[in-house]
C-alpha cells in the first residue's frame, strides 16, 4: 500500500496522484478507475477518490460509461485536433497581448529559458516542462490569467498525447519547436503581433499535421 503523505488536503493529493498517473500513461486511455481499489492503494476513504474523479471528468481526463463507471478518457484524432486548436488560440491571445507589454528584462528571461531548453532537447520530459514554463510566462506578461488557465489544461492534454501515443513525433518536432521559440522571441523583441501570430499558427498547424500523418501511417486514423 502506498499511503499519501499529508502535505496537502487529501482531496488535492488524490487529484494530483490520479492526474499524474493519467498524464504519465500509468493509467492508460480506457483504464477503469475502481474507487475501492484506489482507496485501498492510497489509504484514504472513497470520498476524496470520488471528488478527484469528478474533477478529472471536468478537466476532460475521465469519462463515465453506463454499466462500466469511470474510465480514463480515450484519445482520438478529434481530441488531438481540439488540443492543438485550443493551444493555437490561447498562444495567439497571450502572445499578441505580450507584444504590447513585454519588457527587455522579460525578453532576456525568455532567451535564457530557450537556451536552457536547447540543452535538454534529448530529454522530452524535461523539455516539455520548460515548454510549459515558456508559454505560461508569456501569459503572465500578457496579464492573461484565464488564458493561462486554459492553456495549462491544454498543455496537460498535449503532454498526455506526447507521452502515450506520439513519442516518436514529439522527439522529431523538438528541434523545429526550438527554432520557432527563437522566432517568437524575435517577434516579441520588435513588438510585432502580426508576425508573432503567423509563427504560432504555422507552428501549431505543422505540428498537428505531423501527428495526424503519424497516426495515418500507424493505421490509427482514416486517410480521409
Amino acid at each position: 500500500m502506498s499511503k499519501i503523505i499529508q502535505t496537502k488536503s487529501k482531496n488535492e493529493q488524490v487529484y494530483d496522484y490520479l492526474h499524474s498517473q493519467i498524464l504519465h500513461g500509468e493509467l492508460a486511455p480506457g483504464s477503469r478507475l475502481v474507487i475501492d481499489q484506489i482507496a485501498q492503494k492510497l489509504g484514504v476513504s472513497q470520498i476524496p477518490i470520488r471528488e478527484a474523479i469528478f474533477r478529472l471528468e471536468s478537466d476532460g481526463f475521465v469519462t463515465f460509461e453506463t454499466h462500466v463507471g469511470a474510465k480514463v478518457s480515450e484519445i482520438s484524432a478529434h481530441e488531438i485536433q481540439e488540443v492543438f486548436q485550443v493551444l493555437e488560440a490561447m498562444e495567439v491571445l497571450s502572445g499578441r497581448a505580450a507584444c504590447e507589454r513585454i519588457s527587455d528584462e522579460e525578453i532576456s528571461w525568455l532567451e535564457n529559458l530557450a537556451a536552457d531548453m536547447d540543452k535538454v532537447t534529448g530529454d522530452p520530459n524535461q523539455w516539455s516542462l520548460h515548454n510549459k514554463e515558456f508559454h505560461q510566462y508569456i501569459c503572465d506578461i500578457a496579464e492573461a490569467g484565464l488564458v493561462k488557465k486554459v492553456l495549462h489544461e491544454a498543455l496537460d492534454h498535449w503532454d498526455r498525447l506526447r507521452r502515450f501515443y506520439l513519442k516518436e513525433v514529439s522527439a522529431k518536432r523538438v528541434i523545429y519547436a526550438q527554432k520557432e521559440h527563437q522566432e517568437l522571441i524575435k517577434a516579441l523583441k520588435i513588438r510585432d503581433p502580426e508576425h508573432l501570430e503567423a509563427i504560432i499558427r504555422k507552428h501549431n498547424q505543422e505540428s498537428l499535421q505531423a501527428y495526424l500523418d503519424y497516426l495515418r501511417q500507424k493505421g490509427e486514423l482514416d486517410a480521409a
